[in-house]
């Protein structure tokens, strides 16, 4: 088990680019599953979770291999349906395969999946969408058993919008017979890119990235050739790292148009930056001051950005209050930071930071989720002496050789066998 060792103090100067975006490709990665033949993805990470979603797809009969950069992934006319504990409970996203099995083979036996401990994450609206359209879902020993002789296009209204429960539906739904209609869409980029590579392959489907969604049943797909995007969770945390060490950073190779709500602020607290077309630079920023933000869905504040930007905070002038409206258990962070000298009250699913430019101190720290990790390198950068973050396995799940790309810029920080 590694640990992340990092001397603070140092401002981070340079030119970063962004990997292609995690929550993007394991969505890619199996609606590979709905057509036969020879798909390949590339601006792939090379990240643990890409690992896992592998093993299992070759456990469902594919062929993959990895290339620099690339994926190749060679679908068979028929796949296995078992989707098993030991890959499963890796990986929160391996409940993915259940609408892509269901449209091919019309049975999938999934593992109900594991990944980061940050909330219940109920698969309730995936198995309510696969009823809607015809299957017939229970639940034995831990595994979802889903049958059906047709998928058939329904009217599916999520009650909130789930990212995971829409690439579902909408996976599901392109072999459907019929037209299908989701509505209380999730809007996120990747479920746009989702469906930008389901129309290379011959979906027909119209509305990703509103609310509304509309796809109509095809008979078959072909597989096809795809550029992954940017991951705008990696490109706002190395954001946050110029702007927490007070340093000038460019970050290449992202759309600054998927993270306009962070964006705005960062702006508004303060933080000095320059905003092109594909790349986000940002500026030495002495001094600023907290700014309150509140979680939501696309375009909403990312909650995959929250921790980091409590790191941010911790070193502000004044308070910012950080509302969580989508994890209940995403402050497990606060305690770390704590152990820093961070000041933060939590009541419910809100903290109260108070902010001390300066104030942090390097310690012994552990992560407990991905982001949560994410977020202590980052105070660790800025914090005075030296910081131990423990768990850093949880990194490697999101964030592709997060330490080269931080020790590029010039950051003091090094892998260490625990």
């Amino acid at each position: 088990m590694d640990k992340m060792l990092v001397q603070g103090g140092v401002k981070l100067h340079g030119e970063v680019k962004t990997s292609g975006a995690k929550n993007s490709v394991l969505a890619l990665m199996f609606a590979t599953l709905l057509a036969k033949g020879r798909h390949r993805l590339t601006n792939v990470p090379d990240l643990h979770d890409i690992g896992s979603s592998t093993l299992l797809l070759e456990a469902l009969g594919c062929k993959v291999t990895r290339e620099s950069g690339a994926v190749i992934i060679e679908v068979t006319d028929k796949l296995e349906t078992l989707a098993h504990y030991d890959i499963v409970r890796k990986m929160r996203a391996s409940i993915l395969c259940l609408g892509p099995l269901l449209a091919r083979m019309n049975e999938a036996k999934v593992r109900l999946p594991g990944g980061c401990a940050i909330g219940a994450r109920p698969i309730d609206l995936h198995l309510e969408a696969m009823k809607q359209m015809g299957a017939e879902m229970t639940l034995d020993q831990g595994y979802v058993l889903a049958k059906v002789k047709k998928l058939k296009g329904a009217h599916i209204v999520f009650d909130f919008a789930t990212v995971g429960g829409t690439e579902n539906a909408m996976m599901a739904a392109s072999l459907a017979d019929g037209e299908t209609v989701i509505e209380n869409a999730a809007k996120e980029p990747e479920i746009v890119d989702l469906a930008d590579y389901m129309k290379k392959m011959g979906a027909k489907i119209e509305g990703a990235g509103t609310s509304t969604i509309k796809i109509s049943g095809v008979n078959s797909l072909t597989a096809a050739d795809h550029n992954v995007i940017s991951d705008r969770v990696e490109a706002g945390t190395l954001m946050i790292a110029a702007a927490i060490t007070g340093g000038e950073v460019t970050v290449t190779d992202c759309d600054p148009h998927h993270l306009d709500t962070f964006l705005k602020k960062l702006k508004d607290s303060g933080i000095r930056m320059n905003v092109e077309k594909s790349s986000v630079t940002v500026l030495p920023s002495p001094h600023y001051k907290g700014i309150d933000i509140s979680t939501g869905p696309h375009p909403g504040f990312p909650t995959d950005l929250q921790a980091q930007y409590m790191a941010l905070m911790c070193l502000c002038e004044g308070a910012s209050v950080v509302k969580e409206t989508v994890f209940e258990n995403r402050f497990m962070h606060v305690q770390e930071l704590a152990r820093m000298n961070a000041h933060i009250n939590v009541t419910g699913n809100t903290a109260t930071v108070h902010g001390k430019p300066g104030g942090l101190i390097g310690a012994q720290v552990m992560a407990t989720d991905l982001r949560a990790s994410a977020c202590l390198v980052l105070a660790g950068l800025a914090a005075k002496g030296e910081t131990t973050v423990g768990r850093i396995y949880h990194l490697d799940r999101g964030y592709e050789k997060l330490e080269n790309k931080l020790g590029k810029l010039g950051a003091k920080i090094q892998r260490l066998k625990e």
